[in-house]
C-alpha cells in the first residue's frame, strides 16, 4: 500500500505562539514528527502543509516536502483539518498519483512511538478498515461527569454516577497523535471519525501528550529532563536530540 503522511502545521497559535518551531529537547517541535514520519517506510511520502514561511524552511531542512504555502482560507481559525487534508491530498495525487491511505500526524504529539503508527497502518491494511484513530483511556469517565443546571451540579448519566469507576465499561478519548483514512472515505464523509473507525489505544500518558498550552509544554520539557519518554518497540529510544539506536 502507498501512504501519504501529512503534517499540518499552521503558523498562528494563540495559546502557545510559535509552538511548531519552538525548540523542544534542542530541536524544533515539528522535527520530532517529521523525523518519525520519515522512518515509516519507503512507500510513504512526508508532506508538510503550512501557511508560514519559517515553518516551511524548518520542515524542508528536516527532509519534508513542502510544495507550497497553504492558501489563506485554509490558515484561519475556522479552517478544518479535513479541508487542509483534502487540499494536500488533491495536490499530491495530481502530481504523484493515487494513495491508498492518508496518515495525519499532528506536530503537537512529539512523543508518539513509531510502533504505534505501524500498528495503525497494519490495522488499516489487514482489517480492511477505511479509518483508524488514536485514542487513550479517558482521564475522567463520562459517566462520572456533571453539567451545570440552574447553578447546581447535575449528572450527565443519572443511573451511573453512583457506580464504582472500576465497574464502568472502558471509555476512550481521542489523543490526536494518529489518524489514518482512505481518500475515498475522507472525500465522501468529510470526517476523520466515520462510524466504522477502529482504535489504536495508547495507554502511555507521555506518548499521548498533545501540546496545546504552556502547561503541556512544561510537561513535555519535564518528561525529557526526567528521561521518561517511551522506549519504542523497534529497539530504539528517545534522546533529547531525537532518536538513536539502543
Amino acid at each position: 500500500m502507498k501512504f501519504l503522511a501529512l503534517v499540518a502545521a499552521r503558523g498562528g497559535s494563540k495559546r502557545l505562539p510559535g509552538k511548531n518551531i519552538r525548540l523542544l529537547g534542542g530541536m524544533p517541535l515539528i522535527n520530532w514528527t517529521i523525523g518519525l514520519a520519515a522512518r515509516i517506510g519507503s512507500s510513504t511520502d512526508v508532506l508538510v502543509s503550512t501557511d508560514d514561511q519559517e515553518i516551511a524552511s524548518v520542515s524542508t531542512a528536516a527532509g519534508a516536502w513542502v510544495p507550497w504555502l497553504r492558501p489563506e482560507q485554509l490558515a484561519s481559525d475556522t479552517a478544518s483539518s479535513v479541508d487542509v487534508a483534502l487540499h494536500a491530498l488533491d495536490y499530491y495525487e495530481s502530481i504523484r498519483g493515487r494513495v491508498d491511505g492518508l496518515i495525519l500526524l499532528q506536530p503537537t504529539s512529539p512523543f508518539r512511538r513509531l510502533s504505534t503508527v505501524l500498528e495503525g497502518m497494519s490495522k488499516f491494511e489487514e482489517m480492511a478498515k477505511p479509518a483508524v484513530v488514536g485514542v487513550s483511556p479517558a482521564a475522567t469517565h463520562p459517566a462520572l461527569c456533571f453539567r451545570l443546571q440552574d447553578g447546581a451540579l447535575a449528572p450527565y448519566h443519572e443511573d451511573s454516577v453512583a457506580t464504582r469507576s472500576q465497574d464502568l465499561p472502558p471509555a476512550m478519548e481521542v489523543n490526536g497523535l494518529l489518524y489514518i483514512i482512505s481518500p475515498r472515505q475522507l472525500r465522501a464523509e468529510k470526517t476523520f471519525f466515520p462510524r466504522n473507525a477502529v482504535p489504536v489505544v495508547t495507554k502511555d500518558e507521555i506518548e499521548a501528550l498533545d501540546i496545546d498550552t504552556q502547561w503541556d509544554w512544561l510537561c513535555a520539557e519535564k518528561a525529557l529532563e526526567a528521561r521518561l519518554l517511551p522506549v519504542d518497540d523497534r529497539n530504539e529510544k528517545y534522546t533529547p536530540s531525537g532518536l538513536c539506536p539502543t
